[in-house]
């Protein structure tokens, strides 16, 4: 089958995952291409060379460690006549060049409405519609209810009316529309590899380098050892050790880490949840979606979630840590096996043989 996958630009967690499933459908033996921006593209483009076409996609922007509506918007209508005239150049050579019999789509638009123009059959697989179409069961402060407004406004409105939707989640969220499925987390292949043990360390992953206290902070707890990763710089700060981007050399961390502090992107509490690290999660302000998983970390016992990185809410969850492994070993998950037989279910009920 000839399939067209979609992958958006703006974090890397939807190209490592989706590496996973475009990976699984090549080993099928369908004929896959994909369309991604920014650093997805040049992610998926040394994966799959030749098999991925760059696009221009959409960008936050963020300030003081947090989305920038207004900045976002300005950024999007910059560049809106420069992308539409690049897109409308790659829609040219997708016709020209691949017959697609199916999409994909990740959160990603060009292929949602290459879909929609073409009248293809179209599945949505991301984690972020667990807002749209789940019964979400934790409390929504009075201050994130403007961020979940227009979060759930915004994910109803990515992918509408797709034939099926396959959402990707470690806890459980009760469905509530037609044509949707809960699947387990998208794992890749070296997470599924690594052999989890509990060291001394705590692996610390920030996202936003504006979180300028952050070596101050873990810097007051000095029995404690840090790994840090997200400055891509190699320095030693007392107790906490500043380190340069590695994949084998974070994925080796991850699985030996006694825990993980993190904001609340989804990859990597999905990872850490599967190998059962007890989590300390801080969402970036402004990201509801953060704010679920988050929230949904200290609901299932997984770990704590709270509203600012500080000395004191570290030493509460490293207080608490031993219970928060214990909750994590009655997680079950095996591998992508659920995913990859949804995956081929739906391919096959959509574009029959």
């Amino acid at each position: 089958m000839k399939i067209l996958y979609g992958v958006p630009g703006e974090g890397m967690g939807h190209a490592t995952r989706s590496k996973v499933i475009i990976t699984h459908l090549l080993e099928q033996g369908h004929q896959v291409e994909v369309v991604s921006s920014a650093r997805a593209y040049q992610f998926l483009n040394q994966a799959f060379p030749g098999l991925v076409h760059e696009i221009k996609g959409f960008h936050l922007a963020y300030r003081q460690a947090a989305v920038s509506k207004l900045g976002t918007a300005l950024l999007t209508l910059k560049s809106a006549p420069e992308n539409l005239h690049r897109n409308y150049e790659r829609y040219r050579q997708l016709l020209a060049s691949f017959s697609p019999e199916a999409v994909i789509s990740d959160f990603e638009s060009f292929t949602y409405f290459f879909a929609k123009q073409h009248g293809l059959p179209l599945i949505s697989i991301d984690n972020m519609q667990v807002m749209s179409r789940c019964t979400l069961d934790i409390p929504v402060p009075r201050q994130e209810r403007g961020s979940y407004a227009i979060a759930r406004n915004i994910v109803r409105s990515k992918v509408p009316r797709s034939d099926y939707y396959l959402i990707s989640s470690f806890f459980d969220a009760p469905v509530c529309k037609e044509r949707t499925s809960l699947v387990p987390p998208i794992i890749r292949r070296e997470i599924l590899q690594a052999v989890p043990s509990v060291g001394r360390h705590v692996l610390v992953y920030q996202t936003s380098t504006s979180q300028a206290n952050l070596v101050e902070t873990l810097r007051q707890l000095p029995t404690e050892e840090f790994r840090v990763y997200g400055f891509n710089k190699e320095e030693t700060h007392g107790n906490v050790q500043l380190k340069a981007f590695s994949e084998a050399g974070f994925i080796r961390d991850l699985a030996s880490a006694r825990a993980v502090v993190a904001n609340g992107g989804f990859s990597l509490l999905s990872e850490a949840v599967y190998l059962r690290k007890p989590i300390c999660s801080v969402p970036i302000a402004g990201q509801f979606e953060q704010f679920v998983n988050a929230a949904y970390v200290e609901k299932m016992g997984y770990g704590r979630h709270f509203d600012c990185f500080s000395a004191d809410g570290l030493k509460a969850f490293l207080y608490d840590v031993e219970r928060f492994r214990d909750r994590l070993q009655a997680y079950r998950q095996e591998g992508n096996t659920v995913l990859f037989a949804e995956v081929d279910r739906q391919l096959a009920a959509l574009v029959p043989a």
